[in-house]
Parts: C-alpha cells; structure tokens; sequence
C-alpha cells in the first residue's frame, strides 16, 4: 500500500505550494521488487500526482500493465477547492465540513479518471483522516474498500482520530457489505500488550517508562511498515497478530521514500538500498515462509462477499 503523494517537510507547517512529485521518476525500481514477488502494489494517488502530466502517465502506464490498483489519497492542503485553513486540523480530511470534504474528494476522483484513465474504488484518507461524514461520501462515490484506520495509533494530539482501540483486523462498515475497512497494520506487541492493558494505560505513562517497556518486551507500538521499522519488527508484529488470529496485513510506504532526500527514512542512497532491501525481506518471509498471497484491496473485497461468513477477519 503505498500513500502516493508530493514531497513536502513533515516537520514544517502544510504548505499549499509544495506540490512537487519529482520522485516518480525513481517508482519503477519499487515496482521492479514488486513484480519479481508476484505482488500488484496499490497506489493510492493524491491530487498533485494525478494533476502532474508527467507522474500520472508513470502510474497509467504501470496499470495499463496489469501490474498495480490505482486508490485515492486526499491531502486537503493541495486538493481543491481551496475553502478552509491551512492548518493541522484541517489536514484531516474527515474534519472538513462535510460539503466541502465531498467537494475535494469528488475533485480527487475526476482526476484521477481523467489523467489515470480508472475510477478508484478503495481510499485512504491523508493522514488517516477519517470522519464521521467519510463513510456515507464513499458510498456516495462508490468506493469499496477504506484503509484510513491506522490500528493502535492515536493521532488526536493536533487534532486527528484516535485509532488506538482499533484492530488490525478488516471489518464490514454496513451491513449490505458494500465497505469493507482494512486498517493499516499496527499493534501493541508484547506480554504487556493484551487484553488492552497496556494501550489503555499508555497515556497516562511517562515517555521513558514507555520506552523501558519496549526495551524489556512488555509492549511496543508495531507498524507494518519499512519506514522506521527493522525487518525483525515486522517481522514479530506479523508473528504475533498471526498468533492472534489475523490473516489479513497491509505493508505500507510513501512514495516520496523510494528517492533520497524527500522523507526522514531515506536520506542518502544507501539508505535507499536498505530500504529496498527491507522490502525485498519482508515479501519474500510473508510469501516463502508464511506462505502468504499478495491480493490488492479490490481483490480482497471481492474474494470477501463470495464467501458464506459474514466475518471478514
């Protein structure tokens, strides 16, 4: 799943002129180590990536090949129409008025047909930004499949949704079974993790003793994912969510990470060549040891309603 995006400072305020995808130009050789696992990566596509002739020709191209699922990714900063403030709450997209997140998310699919030449039918909100106005829009737009919930994360410190209660595990979002939400893999692992203890307790702890906790064992806060993540993590939050009975995983990334100098993971071209490699690890432990399927949201959705069981997980 790769949130596929302009390059800006994470660490600087949103910035509506930073629009700038030059990094699309280094896709390719993600999408080489994707195509040697049989893996059909999904793109989940913003604004200035499916306004930008050029990056929207690398992605239609690459789809017009089998070989990717084109999503929708909406950053409200550079996605018109330009109404609200700039600001960390508004990055949200769930905490837009609801007539105005309709407005830049019904922007976002049009260009993405026009310049991608595909209606998108799975979404991730930027910043997983899901609101109470996010469901009903979708089904309104006809989308399928969300992956907006970053399970076991709390994102409401500048104002987003606090996931941290939230399974790993894909749920059906009505009961016609029309939406299907596959979060982001996270979890708290460790023998302080279950039954929630430790999540529930976490705030109220001082960051050091969090950090001790992690160091000994008892909890860490695991995201599936090879930016800012080991091999060895993804590997025991893989373990350890298999122990508990998930069998579906979502493996994340930005695209501005695959060339240096755009993200904090990827400073320099040997971080690149780590990064790259951790990918590489990663595919081949979950499809060769684990045995594992690689399956875009689309399919998964699919493969879900021709099932008997109402129980996605």
């Amino acid at each position: 799943m790769v949130d596929t995006e302009e390059e800006f400072d994470w660490d600087q305020p949103f910035d509506r002129n930073a629009t700038a995808v030059t990094h699309v130009r280094s896709i390719e050789a993600f999408q080489r180590i994707c195509e040697d696992q049989g893996v059909r990566p999904t793109y989940v596509v913003d604004f200035p990536i499916a306004a930008t002739p050029a990056s929207a020709e690398v992605f239609r191209s690459i789809r017009s090949r089998g070989a990717c699922e084109i999503g929708a990714h909406l950053h409200p900063w550079v996605t018109p129409p330009f109404e609200e403030e700039v600001n960390a709450r508004n990055s949200y997209p769930g905490n837009l008025p609801a007539a105005l997140e309709r407005a830049k998310l019904q922007a976002l699919v049009e260009r993405i047909e026009t310049q991608l030449g595909t209606r998108p039918r799975c979404y991730k909100a930027g910043r997983y930004g899901f609101g109470p106005n996010t469901q009903a829009l979708l089904l309104e737009l006809g989308f399928r499949v969300d992956l907006s919930v970053a399970a076991a994360f709390d994102l409401s410190a500048d104002g987003g949704p606090d996931h941290s209660s939230q399974s790993a595990r894909p749920r059906w979002l009505n009961r016609e079974h029309e939406l299907l939400s596959l979060p982001s893999t996270g979890a708290f692992v460790g023998w302080l993790a279950g039954p929630g203890l430790y999540a529930a307790t976490r705030r109220a702890a001082p960051l050091p003793l969090t950090g001790l906790a992690a160091r000994l064992g008892a909890c860490e806060q695991l995201f599936l994912s090879p930016e800012g993540y080991e091999h060895e993590d993804c590997v025991r939050l893989t373990r350890a969510l298999l122990a508990r009975g998930v069998r579906t995983f979502q493996y994340s990334l930005h695209s501005p990470s695959v060339e240096p100098g755009h993200t904090s993971y990827v400073r320099t071209q040997a971080d690149r060549e780590k990064f790259f490699h951790r990918i590489g690890r990663y595919f081949e432990f979950f499809f060769k040891e684990l045995g594992g399927v690689p399956m875009t949201p689309s399919e998964l959705h699919q493969s879900l309603l021709q099932t008997p069981s109402t129980d996605p997980a």
